[in-house]
């Protein structure tokens, strides 16, 4: 831990993001990605769905914090809100 870190009780956390499509909205990318799996010989692969997978670092002394604000990341930026889904984990790092 940085003396910085010491002085002000900030901890370091490891968020892993997952965005993907809402369940409503059509998957194309899922559906190219099934159809290659299954022409490859993996014919028990269904309905597959591909997201986004984002990891970042944020330092704040607390918790809860931190995770207001990694949601407000996703709803400004990380995920379309209309169409996206997300949900992350928080770590928090030695």
């Amino acid at each position: 831990m940085r003396l910085k870190d010491l002085q002000t009780n900030h901890m370091s956390y490891k968020a892993k993001i997952f965005v993907s499509l809402k369940s409503s909205v059509s998957d194309p990318q899922g559906l190219a990605i099934e159809g290659s799996l299954n022409q490859l010989g993996f014919k028990s692969v269904a309905n597959v769905r591909a997201g986004k997978f984002i990891t970042l670092t944020i330092d704040h002394t607390d918790r809860s914090v931190a995770e207001n604000e990694i949601s407000s990341m996703c709803d400004k930026l990380l995920a379309n809100p209309v169409i996206e889904d997300y949900e992350f984990e928080l770590v928090a790092r030695d």
